[in-house]
């Protein structure tokens, strides 16, 4: 995964790195049917599974039958088409119903309350319930179980991620008249600045993507109409494509290439975070559609020892403070030491209480942590803000 050109093998990337020629040859890819024995169809390159053949090999004896499709699975999203459509994943469409109802209950008293926005569409085209997977479990806990014990989409996590994945979900409902994203990749880079992005060995561009797995479950019919997602298949094979992705070429060849998969209720997309993709229009007068936004990441996305960093920070800040006034004492090492220290990574989040700042991310307790210093702020209104901001991330 991650291919690039043979002039483009530096262990950094900039815009230099980035050949919209090989773009375009990675997606004149096909899918060679018999790298896919066990799908039923490919549509448009992307492969097709039934569900009841998955929850079959999930319930037989046959491991390696399993093995079988989970291995299939690892190479579309790595190697293949990035892209995974299994047909009727949710074949209990009562319990499904029984979520969007509870779905559509918490939205309601959210926008009753001001809250509930979406920070990635303009307000009133679409409709963001943030956190979805902890409501549904604290409304609902016996829906939550019956939702969450699914075949396919554990058979796809630990396919990708392998056991102990954490999953998070987003209720997303795109009106009529929901107008089409911009091409994006997803979390973890793709929710980063190009200038962040260039920060990062090219290794790291190739490794983030395997931390995450994206899915969405239909919880409506999605006619190609309403705008399901578009993807355009093999684009995780191209390494520079964080950089790559707010470029107007990007964006050209994507309009130009990318296909749609009409969705039915209960059915599941799946793909590899780094497929460029957009949610389309919804050029319907009556389908909301509507979609749960499933991430599931890695468990090794974590530190081997536990740290309370915001205690660490509020005990370095006054000292860091009167280091900055000090004869000899380099910005530099104001960086350096705050790296030191402080987290790095906006996330996790609650969106709703930390929307994002200039960008696709809150601000990093470091970022927090610079601000203040560049700001003169005393220690007591540095603690209080960076309390603030752990309560928001409900920190213990």
């Amino acid at each position: 995964m991650g291919r690039v050109s043979d002039k483009d093998s530096a262990v950094w990337l900039d815009d230099a790195s980035i050949d919209f020629s090989l773009l375009e040859a990675l997606c004149q890819q096909q899918t060679d049917r018999s790298s896919v024995p066990l799908a039923v169809d490919i549509v448009s390159q992307i492969p097709v599974y039934e569900g009841a053949s998955v929850r079959e090999a999930a319930a037989g004896d046959d491991h390696a039958a399993t093995r079988a499709l989970q291995a299939e699975w690892v190479r579309t999203l790595g190697q293949g088409a990035g892209v995974i459509l299994v047909r009727n994943a949710m074949d209990d469409l009562q319990v499904l119903d029984g979520v969007t109802a509870v779905f559509e209950t918490l939205i309601e008293a959210e926008r009753a309350s001001g809250s509930g926005a979406d920070h990635f569409a303009a307000r009133g085209t679409n409709t963001r319930l943030w956190n979805a997977h902890e409501k549904l479990c604290l409304q609902s806990p016996e829906l939550f179980a019956r939702y969450n014990a699914n075949d396919v989409l554990t058979l796809m996590c630990r396919a990708w991620l392998g056991p102990g994945y954490q999953i998070t979900t987003q209720g997303n409902i795109v009106h009529p008249g929901g107008q089409a994203q911009h091409c994006h990749r997803d979390y973890h880079m793709g929710f980063q600045q190009a200038a962040q992005l260039r920060e990062y060995p090219a290794h790291v561009h190739a490794m983030t993507p395997m931390l995450t797995l994206q899915g969405a479950i239909a919880h409506s019919d999605m006619p190609l109409e309403s705008g399901p997602t578009k993807v355009l298949p093999f684009s995780q094979q191209f390494l520079p494509g964080y950089l790559a992705a707010e470029r107007e070429e990007c964006t050209a060849l994507f309009d130009a290439r990318h296909v749609q998969l009409a969705l039915n209720k209960g059915d599941m997309l799946f793909f590899n975070p780094a497929v460029l993709h957009a949610a389309g229009e919804n050029r319907t007068r009556d389908i909301d559609r509507f979609a749960n936004l499933v991430q599931a990441g890695s468990v090794y996305g974590r530190t081997m020892e536990l740290l309370d960093k915001g205690r660490m920070s509020v005990a370095l800040y006054p000292v860091l403070h009167q280091l900055i006034s000090s004869d000899g004492w380099h910005a530099r090492q104001t960086r350096q030491v705050i790296e030191a220290c402080g987290e790095a990574y906006p996330f996790p989040a609650n969106m709703e209480l930390e929307p994002p700042v200039n960008g696709l991310a809150p601000l990093s307790q470091q970022q927090l942590m610079a601000q203040c210093l560049e700001e003169g702020c005393t220690s007591d209104v540095f603690a209080r803000r960076i309390g603030m901001q752990q309560l928001l991330k409900r920190s213990h």
